[in-house]
């Protein structure tokens, strides 16, 4: 177990010592250890040396000068100019927060972006401002439409943060792919198989072969077939490609440049970068905010309720196990697989940081 504070400091100093001005290596930091707190561990520090590794190829600006390149009263397209999406995505959000505040809502479309972590730390960010957030993203094509074998949309993540009184927030944050490409690399650290439904081969077959990306196979949209509502992930997947990418002007599709580098982006871009999409909504654009907060509650309290299966504990509100692992990860310390333990150091070594 690692204490937070640890591979806090840790991995800010690894953001500094790639340039990063001193804000942003605290805001990607932070952006990057709330998924191990959550217990996102695919999307924590154990990402850290990926995006060291874009920065060695060229492909990551530490030092972004961020900008909004069309806007009106309630929306804005945001140029990231290559920086860590760790940055970008939180800067962007702070623009539709403040539209927000002047107008009700504030969306905000990005282009030229990266990787940006979980979808949650974003939309989570309204919750401060007693407002409604929401983030997706696209991401490197690892799915397959449905009746399709070839690789066409990222996991792209959706999450939306709603806060209540008296109730913890609810917070719902999840791929469109049935499984999201981190939680294959945890099995492969591992050497585990992957269930059935997450992965199909080349061919289109059913596999349970973690590494069969690397052999040219492909995610399942959520819903893993048809028959199950693979094409309603489909879609999902769809709308987060088309809000994220070709509202701004970034890569989509096919064309979203890989988060790893040793494969080069595609030779014909569409556009620029990876994009986001995110959104600010003020609840008293829509109706008394202690009003509608006093109702939240209402609607949490009463699916806690909900009769339950024969086995089962209670009814989870989306956001529950996170908050929950929260509180312990910070109490007992943040564990990391024996490999990811290997790449740090290494990382910390080849920059002069010891870990």
């Amino acid at each position: 177990m690692y204490p937070y504070r640890h591979l806090f400091d840790f991995t800010r100093e690894i953001f500094l010592n790639i340039g990063c001005p001193l804000e942003d290596a605290q805001l990607a930091t932070q952006v990057l250890l709330e998924a191990d707190l959550r217990g996102v561990d695919s999307h924590g520090v154990a990402r850290l040396s990926g995006y060291i590794r874009l920065w060695e190829a060229g492909r990551i600006n530490p030092k972004p000068s961020i900008s909004i390149v069309h806007e009106t009263p309630s929306t804005a397209t945001v140029d990231g100019d290559g920086g860590l999406g760790l940055v970008v995505a939180p800067r962007a959000m702070d623009i539709a927060m403040q539209k927000a505040e002047n107008v009700g809502t504030g969306w905000v479309s990005v282009r030229n972006s990266n990787h940006f972590g979980i979808a949650g730390y974003h939309a989570m960010q309204a919750l401060q401002r007693d407002m409604i957030g929401m983030a997706m993203t696209n991401a490197s094509p690892l799915v397959a439409p449905t009746h399709s074998t070839k690789r066409m949309l990222g996991t792209n993540p959706i999450a939306v943060a709603v806060p209540a009184n008296e109730q913890p927030p609810f917070v719902a944050d999840f791929a469109t792919a049935s499984a999201a490409n981190g939680k294959l690399e945890i099995l492969q650290r591992k050497n585990e198989k992957a269930p059935l439904g997450w992965i199909q081969t080349a061919q289109g077959e059913d596999t349970d072969n973690a590494d069969e990306l690397k052999q040219g196979g492909s995610l399942l949209p959520l819903g893993s077939d048809l028959t199950h509502g693979s094409h309603k992930g489909y879609a999902l997947g769809a709308i987060v490609d088309i809000f994220s990418a070709v509202l701004s002007g970034a890569n989509y599709g096919p064309w979203v440049p890989p988060f790893v580098s040793f494969l080069a982006p595609p030779a014909d871009p569409v556009g620029q970068g990876i994009g986001h999409f995110l959104g600010a909504m003020r609840i008293d654009a829509f109706r008394p905010a202690d009003e509608f907060k006093q109702h939240m509650d209402n609607w949490i309290t009463s699916f806690r309720k909900a009769d339950v299966k024969r086995g089962e504990e209670a009814v989870l509100i989306p956001g529950d196990p996170e908050r929950i692992m929260t509180a312990i990860r910070l109490r007992k310390g943040i564990p990391l697989l024996p490999p990811v333990e290997k790449d740090l150091a290494e990382l910390g070594k080849k920059l002069g940081v010891k870990f």
